[in-house]
């Protein structure tokens, strides 16, 4: 399994829209601290452009949490949706101990404009999938 050489040393991160201090088993972390700082916006679509340009709509109070405890590659799996080929999203296979961060501000520059929006979605029909790799 290519996961085998993965580096779980480094920080993992969760972006929610609460405080926690438990993950419970099947939550999302990652070791890309923005794209959990997004994601704690709640975002219903984000795009992630080829140079790491983040945009998307989510636009509720966020809470950034880091991963608290080691993680070993018996403690999360790939999320085996489609667009995960890079291993950015994992899932916890048992709670997981985390502490809040931050609170990050939504980003007026990263918030999709409803052009963006109506583009996407023609695109995503046009696909026939909700979701896609640019």
């Amino acid at each position: 399994m290519m996961t085998d050489h993965w580096n779980y040393n480094l920080p993992w991160y969760h972006g929610s829209q609460q405080e926690l201090t438990i993950l419970q088993v099947g939550s999302s972390i990652t070791q890309d601290r923005d794209i959990a700082r997004v994601f704690s916006h709640r975002p219903g679509l984000s795009t992630v452009e080829d140079d790491g340009t983040m945009k998307h709509n989510g636009i509720a109070a966020g809470y950034l949490h880091i991963v608290d405890e080691p993680i070993t590659a018996d403690d999360v799996e790939p999320h085996p949706h489609p667009i995960n080929a890079s291993k950015w999203e994992w899932l916890t296979k048992r709670e997981i101990k985390v502490r809040l961060i931050e609170q990050p501000a939504l980003r007026v520059d990263e918030l999709l404009t409803e052009e963006e929006i109506a583009a996407l979605r023609e695109r995503q029909q046009r696909v026939g999938q909700e979701t896609f790799r640019a």
